[in-house]
């Protein structure tokens, strides 16, 4: 999952929110991506491996993985309107990749975990 939005946005927020509920993380703050065959990979910058900045706290050690196929990009610099929203993509490198937009409830992490696992059911 790529997360995307402005600065303060709770980009880290999140991160931290699926990381507790057993997400792994790449990156924080800044990611590589590039393609293999008909994936996107995401990786680490070195300078960056396992640390993640936790706003008020300070900058923490997290356990990080080499790397991810990119499944799911959340945009919290938009805000989903719809109950049900349409199925979106956004191009990344020239793929389609789905994207999320923030959803302004509680469930929102755990929905998105949901989703990268099992998929949408229309």
């Amino acid at each position: 999952m790529l997360i995307l939005g402005p600065s303060g946005s709770g980009k880290s927020a999140l991160a931290l929110q699926l990381i507790a509920l057993g997400a792994s993380l790449v990156a924080d703050d800044r990611v590589d991506l590039h393609r293999e065959g008909g994936e996107i990979i995401t990786s680490c910058p070195p300078a960056l491996l396992g640390m993640i900045e936790a706003r008020g706290v300070g900058l923490l050690r997290a356990a990080p993985v080499a790397k991810a196929v990119l499944g799911l990009v959340v945009d919290l610099g938009r805000t989903e309107a719809a109950r049900l929203p349409p199925l979106r993509h956004i191009p990344v490198l020239g793929l389609p990749v789905p994207l999320a937009l923030r959803a302004e409830a509680a469930h929102f992490p755990f929905a998105l975990l949901q989703l990268l696992r099992c998929g949408r059911a229309h």
